[in-house]
């Protein structure tokens, strides 16, 4: 525990001085407070269920989408294409927060973009790194999102593809609920230094 802290210590005052400032951490034991808009966001991200009744212009679903496409992927294959959904009866037969939501993006692996062999897999990875950004972006915008898993569960894979009249070579990951905010829940403190484990050598 005590080389958690000091290592998580020296990360913090290791920091260039335009990352450090005061307003972010929600508590004080967290340490290293900063002022960045970038960590702020990640660390005050949470899942939003409620929506007001208001559309997302163009300008800000592209930019969601661009937020998506900057992802890293491996080998830059890209392996993914996004749904929007704005629909009324598309987003109530979807259920779950969508149905509540004026848009909802169905992130989707594409296989035809998907590398061979046991690589092939890393689609999941790259799309979830895609939906992260997404989320993020979203917070960022004064939106709130919620990600709903689909893949690999079969049954969800194919109720929503069949939905969404999807080609057998796109394989939904998530949905993604996405709206401006009707609550305001408050982030989760999820640090847990025993989480951490610090290898300093090969013995």
């Amino acid at each position: 525990m005590k080389k958690v802290f000091i290592l998580f210590t020296l990360l913090c005052t290791t920091l260039p001085a335009s990352a450090q400032g005061v307003s972010c951490c929600q508590k004080e034991a967290q340490g290293c407070c900063r002022k960045n808009p970038v960590i702020e966001s990640i660390m005050t991200r949470t899942s939003v269920r409620q929506y007001q009744n208001r559309t997302l212009s163009a300008d800000t679903i592209e930019i969601l989408l661009r937020a998506g496409m900057a992802a890293p992927t491996a080998r830059n294959c890209q392996p993914w294409h996004f749904v929007l959904i704005t629909g009324k009866d598309v987003l109530e037969a979807l259920g779950g927060r969508s149905k509540d939501a004026p848009l909802a993006i169905a992130v989707c692996g594409d296989m035809t973009k998907a590398l061979e062999g046991e690589a092939r897999e890393y689609w999941v990875l790259d799309c979830s790194a895609a939906t992260e950004n997404i989320l993020l972006a979203a917070h960022a915008l004064g939106l709130g999102a919620v990600w709903q898993g689909v893949y690999p569960i079969q049954q969800r894979v194919e109720q929503v593809s069949q939905l969404l009249k999807l080609p057998e070579t796109l394989v939904p990951l998530n949905v993604i609920a996405i709206g401006y905010p009707g609550e305001a829940p408050a982030p989760k403190d999820k640090w847990k230094p025993e989480n951490v484990t610090i290898r300093k050598g090969l013995e």
